[in-house]
């Protein structure tokens, strides 16, 4: 007769301990070896950090802290700058109801293949000079809706900004609207036009000039536009941005703010730096409208 216990006298058994709440070693290893589900991952709480729990260098190493997204690196990218407030701004809007917005998608659907009148995440900024002696002039030319002089297309011409030679800048267009004031640069870039009549007049207006550098800077910091990025209309062609689809439009630019003087231009905006910002000096590589 062997010593132990049989089949059944185990099951007898081990029915008598989970009646009383406990299982042996020998009965998880035996009876319910068969029937046990593979244990849950179990998952721990990661510490957190602190001076008795701080990672070690290996462990750093071990496990690399994931990259942001693209949209994560963008919003970080803006929030620093954000803190610039704005210089005083005066809104003087030009008319600019469904039907220019229209014109204005039409306007870009022919040259950038682009079927919107929205101007989302501008990359450049375009200064100009108005060619009047006042603001109203420069106002008037950019109101009436009407086929520009030049190329008689519509919507007409106009600019996001004047400066004028007070010091006071007027805005004429929101932000997210289009304006047509730079061939080929039209779907990016945000236009300021600069009341006067010469780069020089502009440059040497000591009040004039402060407003357009303060207007300039706040607007390159809200949007992380590099310092290269801030352009005269003359320089338009040298864009990395600059795309146009109509052949006509493709070598187009204008006299204002030659390289020379916009060279003067950027010295002195260089030196009202954005809060925290790593494109103060940096160019960014333009991909074009498509």
């Amino acid at each position: 007769m062997k010593h132990g216990l049989t089949a059944g006298a185990t099951f007898v058994l081990a029915a008598l301990l989970l009646a009383c709440g406990g299982e042996s070693e020998a009965v998880q290893s035996g009876v319910h070896a068969a029937t046990r589900k593979p244990p849950a991952a179990t998952v721990t709480a990661a510490p957190q950090p602190g001076p008795s729990s701080r990672p070690s260098a290996s462990t750093a190493q071990a496990r690399p802290r994931p990259a942001p997204s693209p949209a994560t690196a963008a919003a970080a990218s803006a929030e620093a700058p954000s803190t610039l407030p704005a210089p005083p701004i005066h809104q003087w809007p030009i008319p600019f109801g469904r039907a220019r917005k229209q014109q204005m998608a039409a306007y870009s659907l022919r040259h950038y293949g682009e079927d919107t009148y929205v101007l989302s995440d501008p990359k450049v900024i375009v200064e100009h000079y108005t060619e009047t002696d006042t603001a109203r002039e420069a106002y008037n030319t950019f109101a009436p809706d009407v086929p520009d002089s030049e190329f008689h297309e519509l919507p007409n011409t106009c600019a996001h900004f004047l400066v004028e030679p007070s010091g006071r800048i007027d805005q004429l267009v929101p932000l997210g609207v289009r304006c047509r004031h730079t061939t080929g640069l039209n779907w990016t870039a945000i236009g300021i036009e600069n009341v006067g009549r010469s780069d020089a007049a502009i440059l040497d207006d000591r009040a004039q000039i402060s407003a357009s550098l303060q207007l300039t800077r706040w607007l390159r910091c809200r949007y992380s536009i590099p310092l290269t990025d801030v352009i005269g209309h003359n320089e338009s062609l040298s864009s990395p941005y600059h795309h146009d689809r109509v052949p006509a439009f493709q070598h187009q630019t204008h006299s204002d703010f030659s390289h020379a003087d916009m060279h003067r231009y950027r010295v002195r905006l260089g030196r009202l730096p954005c809060p925290g910002g790593s494109f103060n000096a940096t160019a960014q590589t333009g991909t074009g409208g498509t």
